[in-house]
């Protein structure tokens, strides 16, 4: 499986202040919330094709936010992240496919403790070189897990029927990886 165009072998690592991880949640069945982590690292190593690629990713979990300090304090509490006992979470690579801008990532995500595979449908957006020389490739991801695979179970029934938090989540990332030199 051939490399995307201008991406080269090599080691890139993730470019927080250019990228956003995060993720939507429908809440009380008719909204949507939204919330995002400022501290990640990420490292993918690029062989000669993609089938000798890989990466692994660590978010802080302390690091969520979402606009809201009581929405921020409850979910970085026990009754979900519980970012005391499990500060990270994880992402490791097991597989791509596709071609050209379209790929398919599957992967190890670890959140509480608990490790599911995961598949990102993963978008190729380019390799440019900034103004500085660096060498940067971008990239757009997302899939759809269940919370409660991952040990985040807490909920609350609302007087209509249904409940408050939807257990199905949707993870988005924009990224951006600067080769090493």
């Amino acid at each position: 499986m051939t490399l995307p165009s201008g991406l080269t072998p090599g080691v890139w690592t993730l470019d927080m202040s250019h990228s956003e991880i995060g993720f939507t949640v429908r809440h009380a069945g008719i909204s949507k919330v939204r919330g995002r982590f400022t501290d990640a690292s990420a490292e993918a190593r690029v062989g000669a094709s993609l089938a000798e690629a890989s990466l692994h990713a660590t978010v802080k979990t302390a690091s969520f936010e979402s606009g809201d300090a009581n929405r921020d304090g409850h979910v970085k509490g026990p009754d979900f992240f519980d970012v005391e006992e499990y500060p990270e979470m994880t992402f490791r690579a097991t597989a791509v496919e596709g071609d050209g801008e379209d790929y398919t990532l599957t992967g190890d995500l670890t959140i509480r403790g608990i490790t599911k595979p995961v598949e990102l449908e993963v978008e190729f957006t380019g390799v440019a070189v900034d103004p500085f020389g660096a060498t940067r490739a971008g990239f757009s991801a997302e899939c759809e897990i269940s919370r409660k695979e991952f040990g985040l179970t807490w909920n609350a029934a609302l007087e209509a029927g249904g409940l408050l938090v939807s257990d199905k989540v949707k993870i988005n990332v924009e990224a951006a990886l600067v080769k090493q030199s």
